[in-house]
């Protein structure tokens, strides 16, 4: 295991066409690599937002889209975190986290719907049952989705379960005082898993009724709270390292876990 990893975090705006995106997401991801990351991070919906007809976007983990994720991870020799859809068996569909590349494959179904500032995502979306973990260049790995950053203990069991670094894709949606509470629970949250955070949202994008479509200002927390680096409104690509050592002495400090 490596005691600093590299990572970034990559804040694009998606459209609702997943082909369109899966270029956006291409070009992220080779400034990311081209940067020494080892780890990519996409926000939640990069294969379409949730202006698109979700039902019909919605593929398998072995379709178009996420075959053409697992090329670029492949390309670029670096593992990629992306927020895809695919169907789910009552007919509506899994809001799901692909990791893939550099000998990972695994995948997060979103535990939490957004069914909250006038947002129905349940009706469209069946939710997940699994907390996930994963080796990432034997690093402990994990990820979360969005709304569940409003669920202090989904990131204690993360951190209790061995996790030094936690993702966090999101589709932040914009409204009073939403940028402010994203900034607040990323950094509690990461106490809350005494691990690194990195939560990459949708770049900022006028807003469209109730829909969630991103507000930026993706950041990387350290396990005591610390914002380390931290994007404006704008698609941009976040690239900071991570270092692990601190994981340990936060956990030996403040033994909370």
């Amino acid at each position: 295991m490596h005691d600093v990893v590299r990572v970034a975090g990559c804040q694009i705006t998606s459209t609702p066409d997943p082909d369109t995106n899966l270029r956006l997401a291409g070009e992220a991801v080779a400034r990311a690599a081209e940067a020494g990351a080892r780890i990519a991070v996409l926000p939640e919906a990069t294969m379409a937002t949730f202006e698109a007809d979700l039902r019909a976007v919605a593929e398998p983990l072995d379709g178009r889209f996420a075959t053409g994720i697992r090329e670029l991870a492949d390309t670029h020799d670096i593992t990629v975190v992306v927020g895809v859809f695919e169907p789910a068996d009552d007919g509506r569909v899994h809001n799901t986290l692909l990791l893939t590349g550099r000998g990972v494959e695994a995948s997060y179904r979103k535990i939490h719907m957004y069914d909250a500032f006038g947002g129905g995502e349940s009706k469209l979306v069946a939710p997940g049952t699994q907390l996930v973990t994963v080796p990432v260049d034997g690093v402990p790995v994990g990820v979360a989705t969005c709304y569940d950053v409003r669920f202090a203990d989904q990131f204690t069991a993360l951190g209790r379960a061995g996790a030094q670094l936690v993702i966090l894709p999101a589709s932040w949606g914009e409204g009073p005082g939403k940028a402010e509470q994203w900034d607040v629970l990323l950094r509690a949250r990461a106490m809350d898993a005494q691990a690194w955070l990195l939560g990459v949202d949708q770049a900022w994008t006028p807003p469209k009724g109730k829909l969630a479509l991103g507000v930026g200002r993706s950041a990387l927390v350290d396990p005591t709270g610390h914002v380390r680096a931290q994007l404006g409104p704008s698609p941009e690509v976040l690239v900071a390292d991570v270092d692990l050592s601190l994981v340990e002495s936060t956990r030996a400090t403040v033994p909370i876990l």
